[in-house]
C-alpha cells in the first residue's frame, strides 16, 4: 500500500481562507459565486480518509465521489488523460489538501510509484472511439492496398528519380517479393485492425492492457460500459492486482460487484456524516436485494 491518509481542508478556517484569497485576487466584492469544491465535504462531515489496498468512494450523483477522487489524483500529481476542472478555486483547494504515504517494509515512507495514474470513464470511451476510427481508416487503406498490389507487382517498374519516389519504389519491392503474399502485403501497408467485439469486452481489455504491477490507480466509475458479468471479471482482476501485484486502488463507484470486492474499505458519501460501511449496508445494494427478493419466485 502506498497512500495511507488524505486530509481535506478544515471547513471553519482553511476553506474560508481559500475563498478570501480568491476574492482578493478576483476583486469579487467579498464573496465567491461558485465556491466548489469548498463546503462540499464539510456538509458530509468528511475531513480525513484512511486507505487500504482497495478503497472505494461510494455515493449517488452529486455526492462528491468523483470530485474527491480527482482531488486525490491532482494532489498526488498522478498521470491523466481526460482533463480535470483545474480552475483557480480548485487549484487553491488542492494546494490546501494534505496526504501521508505508508511505510515500506524497511520503515521508509513510500513515494508515489512511477506510472501511477487516474483512469476515468471518458478515457475508456475515447479509447473505444479511437480504436473504431482507426479500424475504419485501416479498412479504407486495405481497399487501396488491394488495388495497388496488382499494379505494383505486374505493372511497369517504378524508376527512382528522387525522394518523392521512395515510398512507391519501396512498396513495389515489397509487392514483388517472393516471400510476401498478397495478404501479407495488404497487412503491412494498411496495418492490422484491432479486433473488436462488444463495448464491454473492449473496455475490459482496456483495463487489462493499462493496469500494470506496482502502481497506484484512481478509477472513476470503471464499471461504465461493462455488463454485470464483465463487472465481476473486472472486480476479480483488481483483486488479483491488489493482492499479488503490488497495486493500490482508489475507486469511485456504485457498482455492487465492485463494492463487494474482498478487503475493500468503503466510504459512504451518502451517509450523514460520511462513514465507513460494509457493502451490504449501502442503499444501492439494498435496492438490488429488495428488487430480487420481491421477484424471488421467478428464480426458484
Amino acid at each position: 500500500m502506498y497512500l495511507e491518509r488524505f486530509t481535506l481542508p478544515d471547513a471553519d478556517q482553511e476553506e474560508e481562507l481559500i475563498m478570501e484569497r480568491i476574492c482578493e485576487t478576483r476583486d469579487c466584492a467579498g464573496f465567491v459565486d461558485n465556491p466548489y469544491p469548498c463546503r462540499l465535504f464539510p456538509a458530509r462531515g468528511l475531513r480525513e480518509l484512511y486507505f487500504q489496498k482497495t478503497t472505494i468512494l461510494y455515493g449517488g450523483n452529486g455526492s462528491g465521489k468523483s470530485t474527491l477522487l480527482n482531488l486525490i489524483a491532482e494532489k498526488l500529481k498522478l498521470n491523466r488523460i481526460a482533463p480535470f476542472n483545474s480552475g483557480e478555486m480548485v487549484k487553491a483547494y488542492v494546494d490546501a489538501c494534505r496526504y501521508e504515504m505508508a511505510y515500506d517494509d524497511e520503515g521508509f515512507r513510500h513515494t508515489v510509484p512511477d506510472g501511477s495514474r487516474i483512469i476515468t470513464s471518458d478515457d475508456v470511451f475515447d479509447y473505444m472511439l479511437t480504436v473504431r476510427t482507426n479500424n475504419d481508416e485501416i479498412g479504407e487503406c486495405r481497399e487501396e492496398a488491394r488495388d495497388q498490389w496488382g499494379t505494383l507487382r505486374y505493372g511497369n517498374t517504378v524508376k527512382f528519380r528522387g525522394m518523392e519516389d521512395y515510398d512507391t519504389v519501396r512498396m513495389q519491392l515489397l509487392a514483388r517479393s517472393r516471400s510476401v503474399s498478397r495478404k501479407q502485403f495488404i497487412r503491412r501497408v494498411a496495418g492490422e485492425e484491432v479486433k473488436l467485439n462488444s463495448n464491454g469486452e473492449t473496455a475490459l481489455r482496456y483495463f487489462d492492457d493499462r493496469l500494470k504491477n506496482d502502481r497506484l490507480y484512481c478509477l472513476d466509475e470503471p464499471e461504465n460500459s461493462l455488463s454485470p458479468k464483465r463487472q465481476q471479471e473486472l472486480a476479480a482482476m483488481l483483486e488479483q492486482l491488489a493482492r499479488y501485484c503490488g497495486c493500490q486502488f482508489i475507486i469511485a463507484t456504485h457498482s455492487p460487484f465492485l463494492l463487494a470486492m474482498n478487503n475493500a474499505r468503503i466510504y459512504n458519501l451518502d451517509a450523514a456524516p460520511a462513514q465507513v460501511q460494509s457493502w451490504w449496508e449501502l442503499e444501492n445494494t439494498k435496492l438490488y436485494y429488495r428488487f430480487f427478493k420481491q421477484h424471488r419466485e421467478l428464480f426458484e
